[in-house]
């Protein structure tokens, strides 16, 4: 199994080195454009959800973004240093009373565009699944 691991502090502008990560793991990994951009959309989706819902924007706490290859298996993990949330209770986007509001959608996103999305530690980590080959 091959496994790569990087860490940022919670700054939005730091999704750019979570892009050339993601970018570096289509190269090695050879992955295919749907898959990349399923990835890429799910990820930094769930690393900017780390770093304003779990983290706050405080700039001493830490996002970490690792990934796991097991044969025909990509598995991204996204852990912040927060107080987690209630992963079970959220707004569906889709409700015609949610549907104008700018946000709550990014859930939802890795839902769809992931294989398997599972919560873990309250909240505070993230592990997004995709298969491929």
């Amino acid at each position: 199994m091959n496994s790569i691991k990087i860490q940022i502090p919670s700054l939005s502008e730091n999704i750019r080195i979570i892009e050339s990560f993601i970018d570096n793991a289509k190269d090695k990994y050879n992955l295919n454009d749907d898959i990349y951009g399923n990835i890429m959309i799910a990820v930094t989706e769930s690393v900017n959800n780390a770093i304003k819902h779990g983290n706050l924007n405080d700039i001493s706490k830490n996002v970490s973004l690792s990934l796991n290859l097991q044969e025909n298996l990509i598995k991204f993990v996204v852990e912040d240093e927060g107080l987690g949330f209630d992963f079970e209770v959220l707004p569906d986007p889709t409700a015609p009373e949610n549907v104008d509001k700018p946000g709550g959608r990014g859930i939802f996103l890795m839902k769809n565009l992931s294989d398997e999305v599972k919560f873990k530690e309250n909240g505070r980590v993230v592990e997004l699944s995709f298969y491929f080959g």
